[in-house]
């Protein structure tokens, strides 16, 4: 191979090849969004976190983003697409809420059966509980990345004027 030759994806195909590998990684995320959303709606009703009108927001944020996601599969224009980005923030919103609720309600139970305890040692004993899981709603969080991932960059987010500059260059 002598030093002016390009690789054949460089030269040849190289944007299509491109593009599929693009298009493949993002079904990919939106296959495991969809498989992790499901199992943690699932597991929420098993768990019957149905207790209050906090416990309600991730399964109402699961229902809502299959809705906005069976939207977005029908029409893939700019609105559908920000309607998943602002899905996905909830997601992460919900999760960090539910984090500090989860370490709320383990710090109550804590401090019920062992009053003196403060500080470091209380933090550590409500994290590491096992009831109620101060880390599980950090699911909603990752989720909501994996959702915003699969939306960087997303082709309906640019418009036809800009696609256009783009096969200028």
């Amino acid at each position: 191979m002598n030093q002016h030759s390009a690789p054949v994806s460089r030269t040849t195909g190289g944007r299509s090849d491109e593009n599929k590998t693009v298009s493949m990684l993002r079904t990919m995320l939106l296959a495991i969004f969809l498989l992790g959303s499901v199992g943690s709606g699932v597991e929420l009703l098993l768990l019957n976190h149905l207790e209050s009108l906090l416990q309600w927001i991730p399964l109402v944020l699961i229902l809502l983003s299959f809705c906005v996601l069976g939207w977005h599969a029908v029409r893939g224009n700019t609105a559908s697409t920000r309607a998943v980005q602002g899905t996905m923030v909830a997601f992460i919103a919900a999760g960090l809420a539910g984090v500090y609720f989860h370490h709320q309600g383990s710090v109550e139970f804590k401090l019920e059966s062992n009053p003196s305890m403060a500080g470091w040692q209380l933090f550590w004993q409500a994290i590491r509980s096992k009831t109620p899981p101060a880390l599980a709603p950090g699911v909603m969080i990752q989720l909501g990345l994996i959702g915003l991932a699969y939306t960087y960059r997303h082709p309906a987010l640019f418009t036809s004027t800009e696609i256009e500059l783009d096969k200028g260059e």
